[in-house]
């Protein structure tokens, strides 16, 4: 009797196990609740508290990162007795650091966080909302989801009816953050929760491991920017007259020196208020905020196209002269308050060439969270004052100082033609952004090589602007060029002609975060011309086969491999089973994200590989179907309720969500499920987040025998 019990129970965990293998609906590892707090007379706060399940995270309201980070959304329904006071907060160890795939440092969540959203009431009145929210982990990212709350005032003090000015003026303030934004999807990242270190709560530091690393890296960079600006005319020509000023000025030369030194902390002091100023004033991520937004880059793409003009000798950008007056006028040896204005004026007379520097600068700061632009200006100011205090120490270094001239202005010049190309960097942003599609990846790559040719050709002297002086002349009374001149020039060229194939479709690894993406681009060779199996059908050998109306739309988040590859993809599920029918190959169906890191990662380190390749292009009919692509919404009749997720399909990417979780029982990205032409599963499982190449290949290999089992 015990035996049979053991060989029931046996079967039983067996049967259990085996459908925890096979099941691949990950549950919800969120756990939500709700609460209302009264703060003070009719003025309550709205607190959503969230926990998360271990080796899980959802992004911080400001996510920093390169901009595709959508962050999640507290939405309160509109209610004329409720006014919204501010924007919404979050409390929480708040982990910031790099990820890979992810252009600067990214903030998120693990464990806990709470939302806090503080109202003003007229009266006793129902609160109805709802969050949205995406989670992740270090495998996969689960669809988006939004569910509904709901709170009861009752001990609220009936008044007058609230302001609809002002109502209407928090309405548009959204919750917590753009609402437009919160409907999208939150984007997929990866992440190792060995490498995460958490804050805690209790003021632990916030940053550690790669956030710290990211921070060093900013400050020298910043460093670097200030070691720039002492080239520049505006402060170079400055050094020995300064220097000179100290030792010639004070009664000894430790005198000197020390003066010297209080000038340069001085400057340092000044920038890195001004650092701190600027996280006081805008926020932890503010600056990052507006340099994700389109409007914002269109306006730096203005501010440093005028720079760079500025740069190039067009004209000369100044700061009033009474600013300068003022603050010299203070200025003197007496005291350290005088040598302070004398590094204030520097500071101001130094603007028209400091000031196309530190504007990249505090955007790139501005990712580095709250200690971003204080760091920044740091490394800054002291790359700026080193000079001032070394040639104060050794004063002797001074007669080997190159004297100013034309030299000075081939380093604006140099610098004018890499605001240009920076420039184009913030249009590209904005266009992006907003789909205008006027600056697409091979006119972008165009523009730069067109910049660093013609640098070269004015670093080599055959290029003369208005206000360069007369070239330097040999023995012979030839032009000549400096060496240093020379190899930059080599440089320049050099860059021309490692961007130039990526005007045909070249990855330019190196540089692919600061191009558009290749999906913009509208010729790649190899790529579309029907020579090989499986490529070229979608416009060519298809063209009975209806492509879905938003597809170039879809082309834009294409991967690079797919281009490379000369693969085909397409975006419906219906249109994948009309192809399959036609070529007689079986589909993959390749559930992904717009913002799906991990995505990438499999296209770039598995698809990419010549085994997997050739496969997937001679062997199968390829179907991107993106869970988050919400720019689509389907039509009235097409939209329905799906018991799978428990909301409405909506979008297209609603629509292969449920399809996903529906016919597959899965809802995390990136998932492979293969069929034939009917639709019928070729393969139990799905294929999930594994850069292993060959077990990739080898699920493959199983695929095609069991579909020419099935089709012989």
């Amino acid at each position: 009797m015990i035996k049979a019990f053991r060989h029931t129970l046996l079967l039983v965990l067996s049967f259990v196990m085996a459908l925890a293998v096979q099941g691949q609906i990950t549950a919800d590892p969120t756990n939500w609740t709700t609460e209302l707090k009264k703060t003070g007379n009719n003025e309550y706060e709205v607190r959503v508290h969230l926990k998360l399940d271990e080796g899980w995270h959802i992004w911080s309201m400001n996510p920093g990162g390169d901009g595709l980070q959508i962050p999640p959304a507290v939405v309160l329904d509109k209610n004329p007795k409720i006014t919204l006071v501010g924007k919404a907060t979050e409390k929480g160890s708040k982990v910031s650091e790099t990820m890979d795939g992810i252009d600067g440092i990214v903030h998120y969540y693990k464990h806990n966080v709470d939302y806090v959203q503080k109202i003003k009431v007229t009266g006793n009145t129902n609160i109805e909302g709802k969050y949205k929210y995406q989670v992740c982990n270090d495998n996969m990212c689960l669809p988006p989801k939004s569910k509904k709350f709901s709170l009861q005032i009752t001990d609220a003090t009936e008044t007058a009816g609230a302001d609809t000015g002002a109502q209407k003026k928090n309405d548009t303030v959204a919750t917590t953050v753009d609402t437009a934004k919160a409907a999208a999807i939150v984007a997929a990242t990866s992440t190792t929760d060995s490498s995460a270190k958490t804050a805690t709560t209790k003021g632990e530091p916030k940053q550690q491991g790669e956030g710290n690393k990211s921070l060093l890296w900013l400050f020298l960079a910043a460093l670097g920017g200030g070691i720039a600006a002492v080239l520049t005319p505006c402060v170079y020509s400055m050094i020995p007259i300064t220097v000179s000023f100290f030792t010639k000025r004070s009664k000894t030369r430790a005198e000197g020196i020390r003066n010297a030194i209080y000038y340069s902390l001085s400057i340092i002091l000044i920038f890195t208020i001004l650092g701190v100023l600027i996280s006081v004033l805008f926020g932890a991520n503010a600056l990052n905020n507006l340099s994700t937004n389109w409007i914002a880059n269109l306006f730096f793409f203005v501010i440093f196209v005028i720079f760079g003009i500025s740069f190039l000798g067009a004209f000369e950008i100044t700061l009033p002269s009474s600013w300068t007056s003022k603050t010299d006028a203070k200025a003197g040896l007496s005291s350290f308050g005088g040598i302070f204005f004398m590094a204030l004026t520097l500071v101001i007379v130094s603007f028209s060439c400091t000031g196309p520097i530190v504007g990249p600068l505090l955007v790139l700061a501005g990712k580095g969270g709250i200690a971003g632009p204080a760091i920044g200006m740091f490394g800054f100011s002291v790359g700026l004052a080193l000079p001032f205090a070394l040639f104060a120490v050794f004063p002797g270094m001074l007669n080997k100082l190159a004297s100013s001239g034309g030299w000075l202005n081939q380093v604006k010049v140099v610098l004018g033609f890499l605001e240009l190309m920076l420039a184009l960097k913030f249009l590209s942003n904005a266009d992006l952004a907003q789909g205008w599609r006027l600056l697409d990846r091979e006119i972008f790559i165009a523009l730069w090589v067109v910049l660093s040719v013609l640098l070269g050709f004015y670093l080599l002297g055959k290029l003369k602007l208005s206000h360069d002086d007369a070239s330097p002349k040999n023995i012979y009374g030839q032009d000549y060029i400096s060496i240093f001149r020379l190899f930059l020039a080599i440089a320049s060229f050099s860059f021309a002609v490692y961007l130039l194939p990526g005007m045909w479709g070249a990855p330019l690894n190196g540089m692919s975060q600061f191009v558009p993406p290749l999906g913009t681009q509208d010729f790649v060779i190899g790529s579309g011309t029907g020579n090989n199996t499986g490529a070229g059908e979608h416009s060519t050998a298809n063209s009975d086969i209806a492509p879905v109306k938003y597809v170039e739309e879809m082309r834009i988040y294409e991967p690079p491999v797919v281009k490379n590859l000369g693969l085909v993809t397409y975006f419906e599920y219906e249109e994948a089973l009309a192809a399959a029918k036609k070529l007689h190959k079986p589909i993959m169906l390749d559930f992904t994200g717009i913002n799906c890191v991990n995505c990438r990662k499999m296209e770039s380190q598995v698809w990419s590989k010549p085994e997997v390749a050739d496969r997937l292009k001679n062997d199968f009919i390829v179907a991107s179907l993106y869970c988050d692509y919400d720019k689509k919404d389907l039509p009235k009749e097409q939209q329905y309720y799906s018991k799978a997720l428990q909301a409405d399909v909506v979008t297209v990417g609603d629509r292969n969500e449920d399809l996903q979780a529906d016919k597959f029982g899965a809802n995390s990205q990136p998932f492979y499920f293969f069929v034939d032409a009917d639709g019928h599963k070729l393969a139990e499982g799905g294929y999930g987040y594994n850069p292993d190449v060959q077990r990739f290949v080898d699920h493959l290999e199983k695929v095609k025998a069991k579909y020419k089992e099935l089709n012989p």
